[in-house]
């Protein structure tokens, strides 16, 4: 993949990551929050297993997945949360507070697992300039959470 359209690919994704919470906040308040993840993981899952089933290699490489490490299976909870999480604090933060928060959040948690090439990530040498970044990012969510 070229790096263009992996660029186009990660916009695209932020941009539906962002709408994701105020979608489900909209059917958690018909359903209830923990109802509304549920149904958005089942059709997201569903959706998942019609794309797999229709890729080369379809559903057989699943077999293989009792020979990861343990963390490696706990994606699914990781999302669950994140999605509840999300559809029950945006309408007390806001789309914009809370994205602020969550971007914070992935990015002070990868620069962690940069450094220390936690999670079968390659290590990564941690400047000076990240740092900053992330201070600034940091100053970002402060200015865009106050009221």
């Amino acid at each position: 993949m070229s790096r263009g359209l992996a660029i186009l690919l990660a916009i695209a994704a932020g941009c539906f990551v962002g709408l994701q919470a105020p979608v489900n906040a909209r059917l958690g308040r018909q359903v209830g929050a923990l109802q509304a993840a549920t149904v958005s993981f089942t059709i997201g899952t569903l959706a998942l297993i019609l794309v797999a089933s229709l890729s080369s290699g379809g559903l057989s490489s699943l077999g293989s997945v009792g020979r990861v490490p343990w963390w490696a299976l706990i994606g699914g909870i990781l999302g669950a949360f994140y999605v509840t999480v999300a559809l029950l604090t945006v309408r007390t933060l806001g789309l914009s507070s809370l994205t602020a928060i969550v971007v914070t959040g992935q990015l002070a948690i990868a620069v962690v697992v940069d450094r220390f090439g936690l999670l079968g990530i390659a290590r990564q040498h941690i400047d000076a300039s990240r740092i900053v970044g992330l201070a600034l990012l940091i100053v970002g969510v402060v200015l865009v959470v106050r009221r």
